[in-house]
C-alpha cells in the first residue's frame, strides 16, 4: 500500500493541511526528505498557501532526482478552503534535523547537478575577496534555517533562507543586476536556491569549501543602522516623557511605527500618522505645548523629528529607543485603534496570509497569479528560462 506525505510550505508553522502535514521549508526539501519518506514508492504531496511555492518545491524535487512521486496541491490552502475543506491550526510539526551522512552525500551530488546544469557560479571561500566591487552591489545570503545561521555564519553575511529568498527575491535583493553569493554548510540548500535565481537571470554565486569551523559570528549580523543630526538636548528618555505626560502639560506623543505594531502596543494617548503623511496630518494635530515621535525602536522617528519641526513651531523630541524603551522601562503600553491621524494603508495584507480572508479575495489572488503565465510571454525583459 503506497503511503503518502504532505509537506507543507508556509512561510510559518501555524496551518498545516492535514493531522500528517509536516513543515519543510523550500530549500529544506532535497536535504530532507530522504529522511521524512525513506520509501521511494511514498507519494509526496507539497503545498503552501497559494502556489508559487508548493510549484517551486515540486519541480525541485523533480530537478534532483527524487525517486518518490511528487505533486504540489493545487493553489495550497487557498484552494482547501475555497473547497470548503478544514484547515488545521497551531502546529509546529517540523523536518527531523538529522540527515544520516549518505543521504546528505547524496543530496549534495544531486544539488550540484542541478546547480551545475542552471550554470551556477562557484568559488572557494578562500578567493571570497575577489568578488568585492566598488561599482557593484553585492549580496551575501546564508540559505541554511535561522536556528543554524544564527549558532553560527560567515563574518558579512545575512540570514534568507532559500525557500523565502526565491520566493520574494526582490525583498532581500532589490537591486536589479545585483551579484548574489550563497553559502551553507553542505551545499545543498545553496545549490538549490541558486540554480532557481540563475533561472532568473541572476548572477549567483556559491561559496565552496566552508567548514563549520568557518562559521564564527554567532547570533544575528550586526547592522550598520543609520543614525539622524539631532541636538541630544532633542533625545528624551522613557522617564522624561512619563513625567511630561503626567504633567498633562500640552505634550502630544506622535507614533510612526507600522499600523499594526501601533495597534499591538503604543505609548498611551499616541497618535498615529504615517511619516510620508506628517504633513498633511499636521492640520488635525491636537493642541500641544511639544511633539514627542516614537515608533519601535526610533529608528525611523529619529528621521520624522525634523520633517515635523520644519512644519511646527513647538519643539519636536524624539524618545530615544522608541517604544521598546517605554517597555522597558516597565511603562504600560496601549493597544488598538485608539488614535488614528492616519489610514491604516502602509501595509497591504496579502490574500494568502491568514485563513479568515474573504473567499473572494482569495479567489481574486488566485485569479491573478494565473494571469501571470500570460504577461510573463508578453514580457521580453524578464530573462528566466527553464533548466
Amino acid at each position: 500500500m503506497r503511503s503518502t506525505h504532505i509537506l507543507g510550505r508556509s512561510s510559518s508553522l501555524t496551518v498545516s493541511l492535514c493531522a500528517r502535514s509536516i513543515s519543510v521549508p523550500g530549500a529544506e526539501l532535497v536535504l530532507r526528505l530522504p529522511t521524512i519518506a525513506p520509501d521511494p514508492k511514498t507519494r509526496v504531496i507539497v503545498n503552501c498557501a497559494g502556489r508559487t511555492r508548493s510549484i517551486i518545491g515540486t519541480q525541485s524535487l523533480v530537478n534532483a532526482g527524487l525517486p518518490n512521486p511528487v505533486h504540489a496541491l493545487r493553489n495550497g490552502t487557498i484552494g482547501w478552503t475555497l473547497a470548503g475543506q478544514a484547515l488545521e491550526h497551531g502546529q509546529a510539526r517540523r523536518f527531523p534535523e538529522t540527515v544520516e551522512a549518505s543521504q546528505r552525500e547524496q543530496a549534495r551530488r544531486q544539488a550540484r547537478s542541478v546547480a551545475d546544469h542552471a550554470g551556477v557560479k562557484r568559488i572557494p571561500l578562500a578567493r571570497l575577496a575577489e568578488l568585492a566591487q566598488p561599482d557593484r552591489t553585492v549580496y551575501r545570503f546564508d540559505v541554511r534555517t535561522p536556528e543554524q545561521y544564527r549558532s553560527g555564519h560567515l563574518p558579512d553575511f545575512l540570514s534568507a533562507p532559500g525557500g523565502q529568498l526565491v520566493q520574494e527575491t526582490e525583498m532581500n535583493a532589490p537591486v536589479r543586476g545585483a551579484r548574489i553569493l550563497l553559502v551553507d554548510d553542505d551545499g545543498v540548500r545553496a545549490d538549490m536556491t541558486a540554480s532557481w535565481l540563475a533561472q532568473m537571470a541572476w548572477e549567483v554565486v556559491v561559496v565552496d569549501g566552508v567548514t563549520a569551523a568557518d562559521f564564527t559570528v554567532s547570533g544575528d549580523a550586526p547592522r550598520a543602522l543609520p543614525v539622524a543630526a539631532l541636538r541630544p538636548e532633542q533625545r528624551i528618555s522613557a522617564q522624561q516623557l512619563q513625567r511630561w505626560l503626567q504633567a498633562d502639560d500640552g505634550t502630544v506623543v506622535l507614533d510612526v511605527a507600522l499600523s499594526a505594531r501601533y495597534v499591538a502596543g503604543h505609548v498611551p494617548g499616541a497618535w498615529f500618522v504615517l511619516r510620508s503623511e506628517i504633513a498633511a496630518a499636521a492640520r488635525r494635530f491636537p493642541s500641544a505645548t511639544r511633539f514627542v515621535i516614537t515608533c519601535g525602536s526610533a529608528l525611523l522617528a529619529q528621521f520624522a523629528v525634523p520633517d515635523l519641526q520644519a512644519l511646527v513651531s513647538q519643539p519636536v523630541f524624539l524618545l530615544e529607543g522608541g517604544n521598546a524603551a517605554w517597555s522597558q522601562a516597565g511603562l504600560p503600553l496601549e493597544k488598538g485603534e485608539t488614535h488614528l491621524l492616519s489610514p491604516r494603508i502602509d501595509r497591504y495584507r496579502r490574500p494568502y496570509e491568514g485563513t479568515d480572508n474573504a473567499a473572494s479575495a482569495m479567489q481574486a489572488y488566485l485569479d491573478w497569479e494565473f494571469g501571470l503565465v500570460e504577461q510573463l510571454g508578453r514580457d521580453g525583459t524578464h530573462g528566466f528560462f527553464v533548466i
